[in-house]
């Protein structure tokens, strides 16, 4: 077997491990800082107390009705049902995450918003997307990238799923430099 000579397989258990051990999200005081009062009406209560984003990229995605959209690492679901809001029962939204126990708590707070027909929730990792090639219009992203060991893959997966003249849309991290030495070794860093 050929050696990980990036540690991506440790990084992404330690990512993996960290995000499944959290009792909850940001909550609605961080969630009030990146969503409109109408956003968050939107949603259940759920669904903002288990947000883990950075920022609100359905608020730039331009999402139309009757587009399918994909949100890559949807955690509790705030964004995506936002985008099942936007897409309507004509459309679809989609959310990805590499945890069942999120995609079951999307698929729970989809019911509790009344927009279960026109979404769901799929277990996945970003590097290696279970959805067929061209399938969906849009894909949002919500300070998931930076967590991947491997972002070039992940990028090419969302260019894979991207239909002919479909868009990306996300928020993220981003470091400028170099992280010094024990930050950078450090697995614990790349889980936020």
């Amino acid at each position: 077997m050929a050696r990980d000579l990036m540690f991506q397989r440790e990084i992404q258990q330690a990512v993996r491990q960290a995000y499944g051990a959290i009792a909850g999200g940001a909550g609605e005081q961080v969630a009030r800082r990146l969503y409109s009062d109408q956003d968050l009406s939107e949603v259940p209560a759920g669904a903002v107390e288990w947000a883990l984003g950075v920022g609100n990229p359905v608020r730039y995605a331009m999402l139309q009705p009757g587009q399918r959209v994909l949100d890559v690492g949807s955690g509790g679901g705030i964004d995506t049902i936002l985008a099942a809001r936007r897409v309507g029962s004509q459309g679809e939204a989609v959310g990805l995450d590499f945890l069942e126990e999120m995609c079951a708590r999307g698929r729970h707070h989809a019911v509790q918003a009344d927009v279960e027909r026109w979404t769901r929730f799929v277990q996945g990792e970003m590097e290696d997307m279970p959805l067929p090639d061209q399938s969906v219009d849009v894909v949002i992203s919500n300070g998931v990238l930076n967590l991947s060991a491997r972002k070039s893959r992940a990028l090419a997966e969302i260019f894979r799923v991207l239909r002919p003249g479909g868009r990306i849309c996300m928020a993220d991290l981003t470091v400028e430099g170099e992280l010094p030495p024990e930050v950078a070794g450090d697995q614990s860093a790349w889980a936020g």
